[in-house]
C-alpha cells in the first residue's frame, strides 16, 4: 500500500507544487488536500493518511490548531508543519503541540519524499542542526524546571535513549550505538514517552533539551 499524504495549505500553487513531486514518487500518494485547517479533521477521517503536511499560517484554523487537533486523535497520523524560516516561534510552538516536525517550503524534492518516508515510519525528527538552533533560539525559559522534573524518573538507560532521539539519531543508530536491538530501542521509546508525557519523539527530544541532559 502507498503511503497517503493530505495537504493543507491556503497556496494553491505550493499544494500543487508539492502534490506534483510526491505522486510522482512510487509508493507515495496525495489522497486530499485543503486550503485551510478547519477540514483537517474531516480529511483524516475519511482517508486515514500516514502523513499531514500542513502550512503553519492559514487564514481560519492554523497549523498550530491543526496539530494539536490531530496528535489528539486516537491514532494519530503524523503531523509535520510547512514554512518558510529556518527559525520560527509558531514552529517552536507546532513541536509543543505535537507535531512530529517541519518541513522547509524549499525543500529539494529528494529531501521531502525522504522526509514524508521518516515520518510514515513514526521516525519523525528534525535535523539536527535544525534542531539545535531552533531549541537555543526558542526554548521557553518555564520549561527547563518542569522538564529536569518530567525527566527524573527515567532510567540510566531511558535517559541514553532520550539523548540519542534529541540528537536526531534514527531507531536504527541508536540500537547500534548502544548495541541493543531496534525492538528494545521502540519498547524503551514507548516507556519514555509515557513518562514524559510526550505525543512523539520529537517532544521528547524537546523536553530531554530543556533539561540540559543532551
Amino acid at each position: 500500500m502507498p503511503l497517503k499524504v493530505v495537504l493543507l495549505d491556503d497556496e494553491e500553487l505550493v499544494r500543487k507544487g508539492i502534490r506534483m513531486i510526491l505522486d510522482a514518487e512510487p509508493g507515495i500518494e496525495v489522497v486530499a488536500e485543503g486550503d485551510d485547517g478547519s477540514v483537517a479533521v474531516d480529511l483524516v477521517a475519511e482517508h486515514r493518511p500516514d502523513v499531514v503536511l500542513t502550512d503553519i499560517q492559514m487564514p481560519r484554523v492554523d497549523g498550530l490548531e491543526v496539530a494539536r487537533l490531530l496528535t489528539a486523535l486516537p491514532e494519530p497520523p503524523a503531523v509535520a508543519v510547512l514554512t518558510t524560516f529556518d527559525v520560527d516561534e509558531y514552529v517552536y510552538a507546532a513541536l509543543r503541540h505535537g507535531a512530529a516536525g517541519f518541513l522547509l517550503k524549499d525543500t529539494s524534492p529528494r529531501e521531502l519524499t525522504d522526509a514524508v518516508r521518516v515520518l510514515a515510519r513514526g521516525e519523525a525528527m528534525l535535523s539536527p542542526q535544525i534542531t539545535t538552533r531552533l531549541l537555543t533560539a526558542f526554548a521557553a525559559g518555564d520549561a527547563v524546571p518542569r522538564a529536569r522534573k518530567r525527566t527524573a524518573e527515567l532510567t540510566a538507560r531511558e535517559r541514553e535513549v532520550a539523548v540519542a532521539v534529541a540528537r536526531g539519531h534514527s531507531n536504527s543508530e541508536i540500537a547500534a550505538g548502544l548495541r541493543i536491538t531496534p525492538s528494545t530501542v521502540k519498547a524503551h521509546l514507548t516507556r519514555i514517552m509515557t513518562k514524559l508525557n510526550a505525543a512523539n519523539r520529537t517532544q521528547v527530544a524537546l523536553i530531554t533539551h530543556d533539561a540540559g541532559l543532551d
